[in-house]
Parts: C-alpha cells; sequence; structure tokens
C-alpha cells in the first residue's frame, strides 16, 4: 500500500546520501563503518542494560567509539577525501582515541595514589583527549563549538583574572583544569556524557529502528489520509506528518530531509506557494523536538537538570506541543483559503485500509509510554521497545525485519549518534566551567538586574542570547549552555511572582510567615489579611536572598517548586528551538529551502514568521499554569489559547475565510488579546472568543458569496 514513490525511508535515504557526498565512501571504508557501528550499538546495549563499568570508563569508551566513527565518516577537510594523508591523518587520531580509554582504565588509580598529582603521560592524554574533542567538533559542526571551548578553557586559567567587574575570576592552574576536565565526572565526561551514552542512544537508535520497520513510510500514508479532504491537505500532511515523525526522530533537520521530500511538492501542486510550502515544513519539522514522546536529547538533559522525572516532563510537554502544532496549522488553513486551495481527496488512502496495514507501527509507542509510565527507567524501556519494534514488524508483509534489516539499523543508530556524541562530550567541558567559575550564577543575576526585574525582559534577553548561540551551536547545545547560564532568573522571577501573589491574597503558610521576623516583625500581623500588590512586593524585597530561596520552598511547596523549574528550563528549551527558523542562520529553513528550490534567506524569513508559536507559547507558559496546573485550569488554557492562536494569525495575515480590512485586524488582534494575556477575567476570555467567532462566521459568508 505504501508507494515506493512516497516511501519516506527512501526518501530520507535519497537525501542522506546527498549529504554523506562529503563522508568518505570507499567500499573498504564502509564496510570498516557497518562492523564498526553494529559493535558501537551493541556495546551501549549491553552497557545500558547489564554492564556495571565504571561510569569514567563508559564516558571515555563512548567518546572514543563514536569519535572514531566520526573520523571514519568526515575527514579533516574535504578535500582530502579518500586520501592517503586523510588515512593517515585518521588512523594516528583512531590510535589516540584508543589510548585514552585504555590510559584512564589502567592509570586512574595511580593518579590517586599520588595525591592527584600530575605526571607527565597525565599531562599528554589529558592534553591530546581536549584537542581530539575540539578536532572532531570541527570537523562535524565547523569552528564555532571548538572556539566556544577554547575561550571559556583559557578563562579559567589565564584571561578570567585580567578583567574587572562581575565575571572577574581569579583563576585555576592548569594542571586543576585538565583534571577537572578529563580526569572528574564534571568535565568532559561527567552528566553530559552520561546522558548522551544512555537515554540519548538508546533513543536515537529506537528511531532508527522505528523508521527502518516502516514507521515513517506509515507516518505520511497515515497524515495524507488524514487531511485528505481538508481544505489545504497537503499542508496538514506536513503538520501532522512532521509532528508524528518528530515524536520518533527528534530531529528538525531529519525532519525536514524526511517528510519535506514528500510533503513540500504536494503543497506545490496543491496550489501552495513555494516559500510558503518550505517555510510550513521548516516550521512543522522544528516542532519536532518540542513533541513527545521524543523530544531530541532535550528532553533528557532537562530530567538531568531538573531532576524532575522523564515521564512528567513529557507529560507537562503536551499540551504546549499541540498548541504549536495547531498555531502552525492555522496559517495552512489561512493560506489555503486566500490561495484557493481545495482538498486532495484522490491523494489520500482510506484511513481504515491505512490502519488496517500500519496499526502495528503504534506499538511499539505504547509499549514505550507504558514502561516509563510503570516507573521503569527510560533506557531500559528503550531497549524492551526496540525489541517491540522488531517483533511487531512480523505483522507487516513489506517491512519484516529480519538479521539484514535488524543490522541496518544498528549501524544507522551508530551513525546518526556520533555527532551527537562528540557533541556533548565536548559542551561538558564548557558546563564544567561554567559550574567551576560560578559564571552561570553571575549571568543569571546580570540577566536579572538588565530586565529590571522583569520577567518579560528577562524572556526577551533570554530569546536574544539563544538565537545569537544557535548560530553556532546546535539546537541541544544551545539549550545546554543557555540552561546553565539562564535557568535561575527565569525560575527566580516566575517563583517570586507567585510568592508575591500568596503575599498579597494573605495565603502565606505560617512556617513561612515566620521569615519574616527577620524583615519586620510589625507585619506579622498583617501576612493574614493580605496588602496591595506593590506593598507585597516591597516586602519581599527586604527578604535576604539566603533565605528567599528557604520561603519559595515552604511558601509554594516541592511539587509547585519543581514544576516551575521545569517551566524555566522549557522555556528556554523552546527559545532554543528559534535558530532553526531564524535566519541569518537557519539549517531547517535551508533544508526546506533547497526541497522547494527557493531563496533560502527568504525561506528563512517565512519560516521565522510561521513559527511565531515558539515566542508566544513559552509567554503562556510563564504567566499562566500551563506547566503542571490543575486539570481544569489547562482545559481552560487549552481552549483559549486555540482560539487566541487562531485570531492572532488572522490578524498578522489579514486574513481569515476571506481578507480583512484595518479595522477587522485590528479587532482580531484585540480578540486575541482577550484570550491569551494571562490573568484576565473570564468573561473577557469569553469576549475573546464570540468576536473571533462573530469574525469568522462573517468572513465565512464573505468567502461563499464570492464565490457564488
Amino acid at each position: 500500500m505504501f508507494s515506493p514513490n512516497t516511501s519516506a525511508e527512501s526518501a530520507n535515504n535519497q537525501n542522506l546520501e546527498q549529504f554523506e557526498t562529503q563522508h568518505r565512501d570507499t567500499p573498504v571504508i564502509n564496510r570498516i563503518v557497518f562492523g564498526f557501528g553494529i559493535f558501537l550499538a551493541i556495546a551501549h546495549i549491553y552497557i545500558n542494560t547489564l554492564g556495571t563499568l565504571p561510569e569514567l570508563w563508559v564516558s571515555a569508551f563512548h567518546f572514543a567509539g563514536f569519535g572514531t566513527l566520526c573520523a571514519l565518516l568526515i575527514p579533516a577537510h574535504p578535500s582530502l577525501r579518500n586520501s592517503k594523508t586523510a588515512f593517515i591523518i585518521d588512523t594516528f587520531i583512531v590510535l589516540m582515541l584508543i589510548g585514552i580509554v585504555f590510559y584512564i582504565a589502567l592509570f586512574e588509580d595511580a593518579l590517586y595514589e599520588r595525591g592527584v598529582v600530575f605526571a607527565t603521560s597525565d599531562w599528554i592524554v589529558s592534553s591530546m583527549a581536549i584537542l581530539l574533542s575540539l578536532e572532531l567538533i570541527r570537523r562535524t559542526t565547523g569552528w564555532f563549538i571548538p572556539t566556544l571551548i577554547l575561550v571559556a578553557l583559557s578563562y579559567v586559567v589565564l584571561w578570567g583574572q585580567w578583567i574587572g567587574g562581575a565575571f572577574s575570576f581569579p583563576g585555576l592552574s592548569l594542571e586543576t583544569l585538565l583534571y577537572r576536565s578529563f580526569f572528574s565526572t564534571d568535565g568532559m565526561f561527567g552528566s553530559i556524557s552520561r546522558i548522551s551514552w544512555s537515554f540519548v542512544f538508546m533513543f536515537i537508535l529506537f528511531g532508527a529502528f522505528l523508521v527502518k520497520s516502516g514507521a515513517g513510510d506509515f507516518i505520511i500514508t497515515l497524515s495524507r489520509s488524514l487531511a485528505s479532504k481538508m481544505i489545504g491537505g497537503p499542508g496538514f500532511v506536513a503538520v501532522l506528518g512532521s509532528g508524528l515523525m518528530g515524536s520518533v526522530s527528534g530531529s528538525s533537520v531529519a525532519n525536514t530531509v524526511s517528510t519535506g521530500v514528500i510533503t513540500i511538492p504536494l503543497m506545490r501542486r496543491a496550489g501552495f506557494p513555494a516559500r510558503f510550502a518550505a517555510g510550513i515544513e521548516a516550521a512543522a519539522s522544528t516542532g519536532g523536538q518540542l513533541m513527545p514522546p521524543v523530544m531530541g536529547a532535550g528532553a533528557f538533559i532537562m530530567a538531568s537538570y531538573t531532576q524532575v522525572s522523564y515521564v512528567t516532563i513529557i507529560g507537562v510537554a503536551a499540551i504546549p506541543a499541540l498548541l504549536y502544532f495547531l498555531s502552525v496549522a492555522f496559517f495552512v488553513r489561512v493560506e489555503a483559503k486566500r490561495s484557493n486551495v481545495t482538498s486532495t481527496e484522490e491523494d489520500g488512502v482510506a484511513i481504515k485500509e491505512v490502519l488496517k496495514e500500519g496499526w502495528h507501527h503504534a506499538i511499539p509507542l505504547a509499549v514505550l509510554v507504558t514502561l516509563l509510565i510503570q516507573g521503569f527507567t527510560p533506557t531500559y524501556a528503550a531497549g524492551i521497545s526496540i525489541l517491540s519494534v522488531i517483533a511487531a514488524s512480523w505483522l507487516s508483509k513489506q517491512h519484516r525485519m529480519g538479521p539484514i534489516a535488524i543490522l541496518d539499523a544498528l549501524v544507522q543508530g551508530a551513525k546518526n549518534m556520533s555527532t551527537t556524541a562528540v557533541l556533548l562530550v565536548g559542551i561538558g567541558l564548557v558546563v564544567n566551567v561554567i559550574s567551576t567559575t560560578g559564571v552561570g550564577n553571575t549571568f543569571s543575576l546580570l540577566i536579572t538586574d538588565w530586565a529590571g526585574g522583569s520577567l518579560l525582559w528577562t524572556i526577551i534577553l533570554v530569546a536574544i542570547a539563544s538565537l545569537i548561540l544557535g548560530m553556532g551551536l546546535p539546537v541541544t547545545a544551545s539549550y545546554i549552555v543557555l540552561g546553565t547560564l539562564s535557568a535561575p532568573a527565569i525560575f527566580n522571577l516566575i517563583a517570586e511572582s507567585q510568592l508575591v501573589e500568596q503575599i498579597a491574597s494573605g495565603k502565606l503558610p505560617e512556617a513561612a510567615s515566620a521569615i519574616f521576623m527577620l524583615v519586620d516583625p510589625s507585619v506579622l500581623g498583617t501576612l493574614a489579611q493580605g496588602m496591595p500588590i506593590e506593598q507585597a512586593q516591597a516586602l519581599l524585597a527586604q527578604v535576604p536572598s539566603d533565605f528567599k530561596n528557604m520561603l519559595v520552598d515552604q511558601a509554594l511547596g516541592a511539587e509547585t517548586v519543581a514544576m516551575i523549574l521545569v517551566t524555566a528550563h522549557m522555556i528556554i528549551f523552546w527559545l532554543s528551538q528559534d535558530s532553526n527558523v531564524t535566519p541569518p542562520v537557519c539549517l531547517t529553513a535551508f533544508a526546506a529551502a533547497a526541497i522547494a528550490k527557493t531563496p533560502p534567506m527568504r525561506t528563512g524569513v517565512t519560516a521565522w514568521k510561521l513559527a511565531k508559536g515558539l515566542y508566544i507559547i513559552p509567554l503562556m507558559m510563564a504567566y499562566t499554569p500551563l506547566i503542571g496546573g490543575e486539570p481544569i485550569e489547562l482545559l481552560k488554557l487549552t481552549i483559549f489559547g486555540i482560539f487566541g492562536l487562531y485570531a492572532l494569525v488572522a490578524a498578522m495575515e489579514g486574513y481569515l475565510e476571506d481578507k480583512l480590512n484595518i479595522v477587522t485586524r485590528l479587532i482580531a488582534l484585540a480578540a486575541s488579546l482577550a484570550m491569551l494575556w494571562p490573568d484576565l477575567p473570564i468573561f473577557a476570555n469569553l469576549a475573546g472568543v464570540i468576536v473571533f467567532l462573530a469574525l469568522f462566521i462573517m468572513t465565512h459568508r464573505s468567502y461563499r458569496q464570492a464565490k457564488c
């Protein structure tokens, strides 16, 4: 039923082959990569299920293994591809990587027996490991990240002591820096590396098995079936297909190349402008990392940073992701009306037939979610889910996974992981510098100071920082750096705003009230009665910073504090996605432009406009209980959010069911604000819905009359 010319897997393979024209492609290298990829994948499966090796050893093996794969796949320079010089250079790199693993395993104890005093070999091996990390990252992502790492490391030992002000740092010795970077669990083999070789690898491998089992074909066919009878159907195929595919792959660029080669031509044939088609695919594919259950590496890192379970994080991420994809779908509906795009019923296959043929693809996802809900670790759940992919594939007639298909999936998973692994290990060096020097706390305090204590301006500053970092850093790396630097600032402002509301309403718990004895004992009698917001803010400002965290914990409770922390990280995670669709560097938009044959920069501008949910929904997270709220609150926010986003799209585009003039655009904007603005009474929200529905009916009638 899945015709060859619409195969997502074959389309993805074509793009992968196109991408790998810069890679080595000799038969010998291909055989080595195939065998070594299988070994790496099986070794990591063993480590994550049965292995009991020390984490430092595993992290070193992880770096060396995927570093070797990168060296085999990507030459030092494209001009050296398949040359004898490249073979000599990369053989030397591979031998050094192997040496690093054996050195840590054999000589780590000797270092501690010497009282952590470096021998000559320690200097050589630790320095070599950092240099290898820089070179491998340079090959995979360019010069930006290696430069960032060098700037961070030199700050610790050199120029940090030369600058004045808040960022002055007295410095550490080079020996201490190398020890913390290489031998300790805080540097390149620290928590970020551990997340890489456990959660991230297992879920990337799970995604590779799903694609190999034909899930990509099923997702595209199902999307076409669901959207075929809708006005602007191919656009909705892009939104649905990219959302479902993103829940598997967690990669926006992979999303674009695998679904875009099908959806962009479909949209163009239906009548959508080419640049709009590319922009929709880029915006929808960007949402892939926001869609549970697999949200790229970000969800696992977020779980590690916040100490909140992975299940909780994907649970609270679901409604914001739904709102984002609906916001993109509203642009599709509006443009379909404006461009007179009709339904594409002939392109769809009956849903009954699609589900009959491919229902078994839902089994692995059901197994995954069930195991996570039951409390099993994500790595164990991913491992069992991989086995369920193989078992479920035998319920299909076309994609039954035999030994060859299983080996291919193992290799593809390892290849997909190679660049991510070396990147995350290298970013661990930056995170180590941030934690060692206290730059993170300093940066958070400065952001708060620059923003004047305003949560809105803080989010705007973080958004600007994420855009700048995103020009050189992939999304995951950008989130790690920004989360380390600015999450405390956003957390403190959200927590303090909720605390002020409690003080003003007179609902502060007695245990928290006692802390105010240190500030002004005379207010204890008035705390239970409440006070104006301004007075509550002034009172909270008098609490010493050392006691403010204690006050937050006692007043808000552990569960609320945890959700505020998740909210802060989720805001940063969402804002980190904007570099995918925001010029001048927007790889997802550029990938879509290449498929649509449209100008890359103009396509990026279009994608940026269509992905406005990346900015609006984080603001909803900050000012409403969209993350972790009560069911009734979430239902209210979801309903009004859907209508509010639709009204905002209409105001931006000047079109609903028919063209809007300046007055009706302003009315649509006012209705949108009435539904999206926080803390408005419900009658204002309802008034916004009524006004929007009246506009919708009015423009629909106008459209029908124009057609008659």
